[in-house]
């Protein structure tokens, strides 16, 4: 029989509504359609409505910017700076112009401090036609993005996310890394050096260049940096698979499994092991007619599998309301394991996440998240899809990137 979870099961389980973070004041400047904006906010669940188009996920992708990496959209940075332009040459003489950069301030509040974290397009990288993030605490401009993880974690769920089980790998992995980074800030840069070790190590091999001290060196970057990140995914899915397994009311419990290469060799062999191993494969790659990365082992060929422990069939196979269900189930499991092991569960940004939801699953979904503590950003057409949360959110309605407070849904 498959364990299932109630309201009631909550708190016993390690997921109490203490405080978890919460964003009380947002500037956006020079945002896709937003020229300026500030919000001050409580900790209370937040609800954007407005039409399609209105700006509603232009937020939501402002707010994710506080964690590593090009956003929910991952848009090219240059690409969000407002622009009003209406042809083609006023766009390219506003393009050559020292325009406005975007930029997102919050107030962030945490159990034990405030700080105030500010990132956008830095505008001198800008004038010179590159595009360069930066990101400062406290006024103080940070080394890296991967900073944004040791005072923040995020999660969020997008409508191209529905599509999850059904596209390519790599739009697993990077769900997958984004829940590693929750627990292994570290994770973030150990990726990033990954894959530009395999750039290098492909450009040097398009070049003909044969000097081996040169492969070996990104060679061994690769081995150390991949079995690193495979091993932090591994050690992540471990401890969430069981919670995940679990269904929560209406949400399915979700089984997890990692399918690759090095994930096999780690089930039986120790890591220094694997990274010899791992070195030896992508030698005898190079020497041979097969040296795409594609065609060597790695975390760049890991893939989620994921399965309905009801139905016990893959994801990929679930009807689109069930897969839906499935990918709230991980990410609720995933915010209640940070909750259990840090305190708190990651700030939380669902972009229509109600879609495909019957109302007793809206009203269940509500009430898991109110459970967690940390402060929900949500977004929908109808303000009445949010019906039972009217005492306990705020309601904005959007409507061509203006914002104003929803005081009599």
């Amino acid at each position: 029989m498959t364990a299932t979870l109630s309201r009631m099961d909550l708190s016993p389980c390690g997921v109490s509504a203490d405080k978890g973070p919460a964003v009380r004041k947002l500037i956006v400047s020079a945002f896709r359609n937003y020229k300026n904006l500030r919000l001050e906010l409580s900790r209370k669940p937040i609800v954007l409505t407005g039409h399609n188009g209105a700006g509603k996920t232009n937020l939501i992708e402002a707010l994710s910017f506080l964690s590593p990496g090009t956003g929910l959209r991952k848009a090219r940075l240059s690409h969000i700076d407002m622009v009003t332009a209406k042809d083609q040459d006023q766009l390219a003489e506003i393009t050559q112009l020292n325009h406005r950069c975007w930029a997102v301030s919050v107030d962030l509040e945490l159990e034990n401090e405030k700080l105030v974290i500010g990132t956008g397009r830095d505008e001198k990288a800008a004038a010179t036609g590159s595009d360069k993030r930066i990101v400062r605490i406290n006024g103080q401009q940070a080394k890296s993005h991967s900073v944004l993880l040791e005072y923040l974690a995020l999660s969020w769920i997008t409508p191209q996310m529905d599509r999850l089980f059904l596209d390519g790998l790599s739009q697993r992995r990077r769900f997958l890394d984004r829940l590693v980074f929750a627990f292994d800030p570290k994770h973030a840069s150990r990726v990033s050096a990954y894959t530009y070790a395999i750039r290098e190590r492909s450009r040097l091999i398009k070049s003909g260049n044969s000097d081996d001290a040169w492969y070996l060196a990104l060679e061994n970057k690769i081995a150390e940096t991949g079995v690193a990140i495979v091993a932090a995914r591994r050690e992540l899915v471990n401890r969430l698979g069981p919670i995940a397994s679990i269904s929560l009311g209406p949400f399915p419990g979700a089984i997890l499994k990692l399918a690759g290469d090095i994930e096999c060799w780690l089930s039986n062999e120790a890591a220094l092991e694997v990274e010899d191993r791992y070195k030896n494969e992508l030698i005898k790659a190079r020497k041979s007619s097969n040296r795409e990365p594609l065609s060597i082992p790695g975390p760049h060929r890991t893939d989620l599998v994921v399965s309905h422990s009801i139905k016990n069939i893959p994801a990929s196979q679930c009807s689109t309301g069930e897969q839906k269900a499935l990918l709230i189930a991980i990410i609720l499991s995933h915010a209640r394991l940070r909750k259990m092991e840090f305190g708190h569960s990651p700030l939380m940004l669902l972009d229509e996440v109600t879609a495909h939801l019957d109302s007793h699953r809206r009203d269940m979904l509500f009430d898991i998240l109110e459970s967690l503590g940390s402060q929900v950003w949500m977004t929908g057409t109808e303000a009445s899809l949010f019906t039972s949360l009217q005492t306990r959110a705020q309601f904005f309605e959007i409507s061509n990137g203006e914002v104003r407070k929803n005081e009599t849904f």
